[in-house]
């Protein structure tokens, strides 16, 4: 692994219209104190310039065509890359000059991945995201969401998932691990990856020096029925992939409150639709091969991941989701 200093990274930037959003990142891009080797924009098919914007500003453009998800593109674009790292970036964050130089200082022989603390565009007094958690019930927490930022949120630590909002990766993990499970498209790639990389051993890093700013939901909008339907179906194929073996119970109850809490916000039939869409892809999913070993490490990694969740609920508060999850999961 070479010194941060000497280390080349290349952006990859996954971008489906708004151009105004990629043409504020790519200009943030070029304040890094250290220098991207190169920046890959894969466009998927956007109806706007966005393609033509990426080419004029330097950067290289993979053309989808059509929008082929979230996990695609950021495959197309990590095979593309030449370097050490990738740092993979939505079209809706900036990010400090300094970001990408206190990432790679942090890395060392045994860091597959960091990231850093990602803070609301809108209020930088409030917490975007830090690091991902994933209960015994299939639903990520991304911890720190929605919290005033503190003590709490600038302890730099170990973790098991990246959000791929904004962080960094060694890039030979994808070529050990494989790449983004393309069948999920957009939402929960992330977490089935870092899924992967935690049994496999392959950790990471929080450096909560490194900050970004995250717009969120700028392109389909928050509770969007789209995004419900996706996620509600990526939690299906997530616990199909890897739950095999697992307690059913939890996994019962935190469905079936993630359901309300869609209800709540007048999805409640995307949310249905989500469920049925992912049962049905469930059985032409490739499922991994496991065993009495393997399904025995994935218990730990989720025993101890949910336990993360309920420590920092704890600290910070809880919301009435994370509430009422414990109160039924661990009875």
């Amino acid at each position: 692994m070479p010194t941060a200093a000497a280390a080349r990274v290349a952006a990859v930037i996954p971008t489906w219209n708004r151009r105004d959003l990629l043409a504020t990142l790519l200009q943030n891009l070029a304040e890094q104190t250290h220098p991207f080797a190169e920046i890959i924009v894969v466009d998927n098919g956007s109806e706007d310039d966005s393609a033509e914007l990426a080419e004029g500003a330097g950067a290289r453009v993979l053309r989808m065509g059509s929008n082929l998800g979230f996990a695609t593109a950021v495959n197309r674009g990590i095979e593309a890359a030449d370097g050490d790292w990738v740092a993979i970036l939505n079209n809706d964050v900036t990010l400090e000059p300094d970001w990408l130089s206190n990432l790679l200082e942090a890395t060392q022989d045994d860091v597959w991945f960091a990231a850093g603390k990602i803070l609301q565009a809108a209020n930088h007094e409030v917490v975007d995201g830090t690091f991902d958690e994933i209960s015994r019930a299939g639903c990520a927490s991304r911890c720190g969401s929605g919290k005033p930022d503190g003590p709490v949120w600038n302890r730099a630590q170990r973790i098991r998932v990246a959000p791929m909002t904004a962080a960094i990766f060694w890039r030979q993990l994808f070529r050990d691990l494989g790449g983004l499970d393309e069948t999920f498209g957009s939402y929960m790639e992330d977490v089935e990856f870092g899924l992967r990389c935690a049994v496999a051993g392959r950790g990471g890093v929080f450096i909560p020096s490194a900050v970004a700013y995250h717009r969120g939901s700028a392109t389909l909008g928050e509770w969007n029925k789209d995004t419900v339907w996706r996620i509600a179906r990526n939690q299906v194929l997530l616990s199909a992939k890897h739950f095999r073996g697992q307690p059913w119970w939890p996994l019962v109850a935190g469905q079936l409150l993630w359901g309300l809490v869609a209800l709540r916000h007048g999805r409640g039939s995307a949310f249905v639709r989500g469920k049925i869409a992912g049962m049905r892809e469930a059985r032409r999913l490739t499922r991994l091969n496991t065993n009495e070993y393997t399904r025995k490490v994935l218990a730990e990694v989720l025993e101890s991941s949910e336990a993360n969740i309920l420590a920092l609920a704890r600290e910070t508060g809880f919301d009435s989701y994370w509430r009422a999850y414990f109160w039924l999961s661990r009875r």
